[in-house]
């Protein structure tokens, strides 16, 4: 199910700002709108242009902490001339300087592939409106309302398929792993949401939004592995690790000191992403015998505590 030369362009945008930022994505859409009143990005935060584009092509969020714009086909320009001209952010009640950003720009990281990947919805996915709520919560047991939601789940890609002018025929996968089939209430619009991971056959931009709510942050994905990005020789490491089993006889854990928060946070989620893919790629009773001890280092705590801490973990 590869679909070569796509080509359709992504952005994600991460802002370093000198404090962190306690605003919500409406907040900083109306800051950037006033901001830069004359930029092509307003229309497609206003609303001005829903009839032309169904599905938003400029997003806001705010993860950690953090300011990111992620933007889909037209939506990429757009962001890239406001970013670069983006000095600060001034609420009234308070003002943002902004001290770098970190695009990652890519041109085919939205397409169906032949392999699954593994997602893991970062924010709430928003899968329930007043009337599949309505149809979810009559459903008598647990796998008729997962295979629900699977459903949900696959109209929610096809639907973003369609608005890139991809046609995924009838070959789209889908599978959740979500923490409860009990639904989140969102707001006062009969909304439920849900928390967790799936799988699928459809490559997606980091912190692309799906389901509802997708205007107010909600449905942001993280992809746990990109299958195209990372080698590594598996052989060798099972070698490796049958060796460390055989020496020690006990499960093993493997220390992880990556930035995922701060200004190098795409970079280290990039490696973690690379980790995480070797992992998976092992047989089962291989990944049995150890897990990884992740630890963030984009906070102000020094790394030698850090390390220090995972030091004195036991078989670490």
């Amino acid at each position: 199910m590869d679909s070569n030369n796509i080509g359709i362009r992504t952005i994600t945008a991460r802002l370093a700002t000198d404090k962190p930022v306690r605003k919500t994505p409406y907040q900083v859409k109306g800051v950037i709108m006033k901001t830069f009143p004359d930029e092509e990005i307003v229309p497609m935060l206003n609303g001005q242009y829903r009839d032309r584009f169904l599905y938003p092509r400029v997003q806001v969020k705010i993860l950690n902490e953090q300011i990111y714009l992620v933007g889909v086909k037209e939506g990429v320009d757009p962001i890239l001339s406001v970013v670069e001209k983006m000095k600060d952010l001034d609420f009234g009640n308070i003002t943002f300087e902004v001290l770098d950003s970190e695009n990652e720009l890519h041109d085919d990281h939205f397409q169906p592939i032949s392999r699954l990947i593994r997602y893991r919805f970062i924010t709430p996915w928003v899968a329930l409106n007043q009337t599949t709520g309505g149809r979810y919560r009559f459903l008598p047991n647990a796998p008729e309302r997962v295979h629900f939601l699977n459903r949900l789940l696959g109209q929610n890609l096809v639907f973003l398929a369609r608005e890139m002018d991809i046609d995924l025929g009838e070959n789209l996968f889908t599978k959740v792993a979500l923490k409860s089939l009990f639904p989140k209430p969102v707001d006062e619009n009969g909304w439920g949401a849900f928390t967790g991971e799936f799988r699928t056959n459809f490559l997606l931009p980091n912190y692309m939004g799906i389901g509802n709510g997708i205007t107010r942050g909600y449905g942001a994905v993280f992809g746990l592995f990109n299958p195209d990005m990372f080698q590594f020789n598996k052989k060798e490491m099972e070698k490796s690790l049958n060796q460390i089993k055989k020496d020690t006889g006990t499960k093993i854990k493997i220390g992880v000191v990556l930035p995922l928060t701060g200004k190098l946070a795409l970079t280290g989620q990039k490696v973690l992403q690379g980790i995480q893919l070797a992992v998976n790629q092992l047989p089962f009773q291989a990944r049995a015998n150890f897990s990884l001890e992740v630890r963030d280092s984009g906070y102000q705590l020094p790394i030698n505590e850090i390390v220090t801490d995972l030091s004195e973990l036991p078989n670490v």
